[in-house]
């Protein structure tokens, strides 16, 4: 992907236009089916787990990692995420909109508690 740049603001609709971009430079399309692509994600969905293997409990933000930790795992997050995007372009799933069903799906399904019911 030529010219890489730091985006002030990152969207799925950027990360989709930049994977298939990147995809495009390296005729990697044919090798991108759903089914390559998904085995893709769960071998890196492995090396994300690898990270949290041996550690225990962690706390929220991570305090007591050290910074090359963090940026690891970051680049597994990444490549999670970087799969998810690529896959749900292939398969012409609108990730943004079905995040956003399914967490209306949830709120129905699993609703908050009034004060009320506390």
């Amino acid at each position: 992907m030529t010219g890489v740049s730091v985006e002030k603001t990152v969207t799925l609709k950027l990360l989709k236009q930049k994977m298939h971009d990147f995809a495009q430079e390296r005729d990697w399309e044919r090798f991108h089916t759903p089914r390559n692509l998904l085995l893709a994600m769960v071998g890196e969905v492995g090396e994300l787990s690898e990270i949290f293997q041996w550690k225990g409990e962690v706390p929220r933000g991570l305090g007591d990692w050290k910074e090359e930790e963090k940026v690891h795992l970051g680049e597994e997050l990444s490549d999670v995420l970087l799969y998810l995007v690529r896959l749900s372009d292939i398969c012409g799933v609108d990730l943004g909109q079905a995040a956003l069903r399914k967490l209306r799906l949830n709120a129905v399904k699993y609703p908050a508690n009034t004060p009320s019911e506390q």
